[in-house]
C-alpha cells in the first residue's frame, strides 16, 4: 500500500510540474521547436532544471544500498546504441514535433480533456502494445 501511495504522490508531484510548466500545451512545446519563427526558449529552463534535479537525485539516491521501497534499483544494464533505439528515439522525436505532446506531458494533458490529448495517449499505448508484440 505504502508503494502505490508513494507512486501516487510521485505522479501528482510531476503532473503539477509538468502542468505549471506549460508542457500540456501543445502549442507551446510547438512553438519551443519553431526556431525560425514564434520561439519560445521557456522550456529549454523546464528541461535544464528536470536535468538539474535528475542529476543531483541520482548522485544522492544512488548512494543507498537500496530504494526505500524495493529490494534493489532496477537501472538499465545495456549502454550500447543499436537500431531499435535510435529508431525509437527517432520515433519519439517526429512524434513530439507533429503532436506537441511528449509522454510526460501528453498523460497530465488529458485531465483537460483535450480530444488531441486522447488520441496522442491512444496511439502511444498502440505502439507500445505494438513494440511489445514486434520484440517477441
Amino acid at each position: 500500500m505504502a508503494r502505490v501511495l508513494v507512486a501516487l504522490l510521485i505522479g501528482l508531484v510531476f503532473g503539477t510540474g509538468i502542468a505549471l510548466s506549460g508542457m500540456i500545451n501543445p502549442a507551446k512545446v510547438l512553438n519551443f521547436f519553431d526556431v525560425a519563427g514564434s520561439w519560445d526558449p521557456s522550456l529549454a529552463f523546464v528541461m535544464g532544471g528536470a536535468l538539474a534535479v535528475t542529476a543531483i537525485g541520482y548522485r544522492l539516491v544512488l548512494k543507498r544500498p537500496a530504494p526505500l521501497l524495493d529490494a534493489r534499483f532496477h537501472l538499465p544494464a545495456r549502454r550500447d546504441i543499436d537500431l531499435p533505439l535510435l529508431a525509437g528515439a527517432g520515433l519519439f522525436g517526429i512524434g513530439w514535433g507533429i503532436a506537441g505532446f511528449c509522454p510526460g506531458g501528453s498523460i497530465p494533458a488529458l485531465g483537460l480533456g483535450e480530444p488531441a490529448a486522447l488520441i496522442f495517449v491512444a496511439a502511444m499505448a498502440c505502439g507500445i502494445v505494438a513494440t511489445r508484440l514486434i520484440r517477441r
